[in-house]
């Protein structure tokens, strides 16, 4: 897409067009601020609310969708930041046209990706994401009789073989890494959450019959060209399962690569805030999963606090904390009940690949090693992806600490980035100050 025609200088810039990142546009578009959003998807939603044309959202979705839009609000879908030279400048790539973007204020609302860990037949056609395979549903994919294993963690794995279900897959098994009894520890503590027991009992509902087990895992997936069979751990014993798809995943972790590059801390892999959602770095705010995963109603008040606050906002309803520390407690909760276990990182062999770009199996990584050190012996994380995938299993089994991204962020063309570079504000001159307090 082209650059949008925007104000010399921007109030807010919002990245991510999620839960979180809407309800902060939504409010500082409240206060008579001129916002941008940006979002890497086709359309404004996130990965929660990720729609086709004529899809039916829940009325939270369509409330904001319906406020955050043009001309409140400037959108931009299919873009992304690819550099931050300087306090208030950002690089954003535009569907391919890189420009300078200026601005008083930054929300992160990057959300949270999905851990994947490797095991043997991982790399495989077939076998994805639990949350990718909700997003190639809701993309488009045809499901109809595909016999499909879905092995997660947490509450994802519900809403994924519902839809399935739904579009006529055959969902073969829902298997939780957990054990029995954290699960059963946690639909206890979803009793004082009325709206979200009865979420989960309709999805319960809509996936009877599909059988559930609790405390198991994949110990490979097996296949030629495609995957055919995945082989699950449950009780000490393993079954085979024929499968056309296997969607796997160990929870979410939340997304911090602009947050580093912009020099926010980040702490147990979460974006570091404080009561009105600042972050370490003046002028910049952070909301949503990726200060931690909690859920959309979180990142909504999430969002709302941020966008309040980074508008200079000093009086801020107290209800608006309360609800937001509620839902963190509910994001703890869920840490501490679906944390992946330590045999999902016993899984992998001396043959598994690690790194898919550039075929690094495991037998080639020395654990002693640091991650600079197994980037120059075998040039792991180093490849296309520059390590969005590998970077985050190498930290899981190894403890490798999370290193700081180098712009530009994601592949933009060199050329273009130079002259955008060329465009932003020189350092020497004074960067543009956050908006003025409003009492």
């Amino acid at each position: 897409m082209s650059a949008p025609v925007l104000a010399r200088r921007l109030d807010l810039v919002v990245v991510g067009a999620g839960p979180a990142g809407l309800a902060a546009a939504d409010a500082a578009a409240g206060v008579g601020r001129q916002v941008l959003v940006l979002d890497q998807a086709p359309r404004p939603g996130g990965q929660i609310w990720r729609h086709r044309p004529g899809d039916v959202l829940p009325v939270e979705a369509r409330t904001l969708l319906d406020r955050v839009r043009p001309p409140r609000v400037a959108v931009a879908c299919g873009a992304s930041v690819v550099d931050a030279p300087g306090p208030g400048q950002l690089i954003v790539d535009f569907g391919g046209r890189l420009a300078a973007v200026e601005t008083g204020a930054v929300v992160l609302a990057t959300g949270a990706t999905e851990r994947l860990l490797p095991f043997p037949g991982w790399t495989l056609p077939g076998v994805v994401g639990v949350g990718g395979m909700q997003a190639l549903l809701k993309a488009g994919l045809p499901v109809a009789g595909s016999r499909i294993v879905i092995a997660g963690s947490g509450p994802l794995p519900w809403p994924v073989a519902a839809a399935l279900h739904h579009e006529g897959a055959v969902v073969e098994e829902i298997l939780e890494q957990a054990d029995a009894l954290a699960v059963a520890r946690f639909a206890l503590s979803l009793i004082g959450r009325p709206a979200t027991l009865a979420r989960a009992l309709r999805y319960r509902a809509a996936t009877l019959g599909i059988p559930y087990r609790t405390g198991g895992w994949v110990v490979r997936a097996e296949g030629t060209d495609r995957v055919t069979h995945a082989v699950l751990r449950v009780g000490g014993r393993e079954r085979r399962i024929a499968c056309d798809w296997l969607a796997t995943a160990a929870g979410l972790v939340p997304r911090t690569e602009l947050a580093q590059l912009l020099g926010c801390t980040v702490h147990e892999e979460r974006i570091v805030v404080d009561q009105r959602q600042a972050t370490t770095v003046r002028g910049v705010w952070a909301a949503g999963e990726c200060t931690g995963v909690a859920g959309d109603r979180a990142a909504r008040v999430e969002g709302t606090i941020a966008g309040l606050a980074a508008m200079g906002v000093e009086r801020i309803p107290g209800a608006l904390f309360r609800r937001r520390d509620r839902e963190r407690r509910f994001g703890e909760l869920l840490a501490q009940r679906f944390a992946p276990r330590r045999e999902l990182r016993e899984r992998v062999t001396a043959e598994t690949i690690l790194c898919r770009c550039e075929d690094v199996r495991a037998g080639a990584i020395d654990p002693a090693w640091s991650a600079r050190q197994a980037k120059l012996w075998t040039r792991v994380g180093m490849g296309a992806c520059q390590g969005a995938v590998c970077g985050l299993a190498c930290r899981t089994l190894y403890g490798w600490d999370t290193a700081v991204p180098r712009p530009p962020l994601g592949q933009p063309p060199l050329g273009s980035w130079a002259r955008a570079l060329g465009e932003a504000t020189p350092p020497s001159a004074t960067p543009p100050s956050p908006a003025p307090p409003i009492p």
